[in-house]
């Protein structure tokens, strides 16, 4: 008869989620400033609802988030794969929803992909853009919190 010892490893933590911190200040009328990791950037409104169109608005900063995450896998992808991303584009299209909540309503994305990318590796391409981690996170919403400090 064989006898083990109990196990008395220490049971695994589940690993702590870094914190990222941005933050957002009032500039001028309705632009506001954004602090993230000492980059700056700002957001505004059009001039026809009132603000004065000095940058775009926190809603075309989501499109352009998004847009962005999509180009940015598809330029890794091809770079791990030794093609070239000279040319590589995407392009981005939204409307906003008509009833309320005020929110985009259609979101469209369109990767031009570099020209001569051999026609095998397109759908691999389209199919790791379209896993970024801004699209997983719309097709998974995170929880959100929204507090006012005391």
């Amino acid at each position: 008869m064989t006898h083990t010892a109990p196990d008395t490893a220490t049971p695994a933590r589940p690993p702590v989620p870094e914190v990222h911190r941005v933050e957002v200040s009032h500039v001028d009328g309705d632009a506001y400033a954004i602090e993230v990791r000492g980059h700056r950037l700002l957001v505004d409104q059009p001039e026809d609802v009132g603000g004065q169109d000095t940058a775009p608005t926190p809603t075309e900063l989501f499109a352009a988030s998004l847009a962005s995450c999509v180009a940015f896998y598809a330029g890794r992808y091809l770079q791990r794969h030794g093609l070239n991303r000279t040319g590589l584009r995407v392009r981005t299209e939204f409307t906003m929803a008509t009833d309320r909540p005020a929110r985009i309503d259609t979101v469209r994305v369109t990767v031009l992909p570099p020209p001569g990318l051999p026609e095998p590796r397109r759908a691999a391409l389209l199919a790791v853009a379209s896993h970024c981690t801004v699209h997983n996170t719309v097709r998974q919403p995170p929880e959100i919190v929204i507090g006012l400090e005391p």
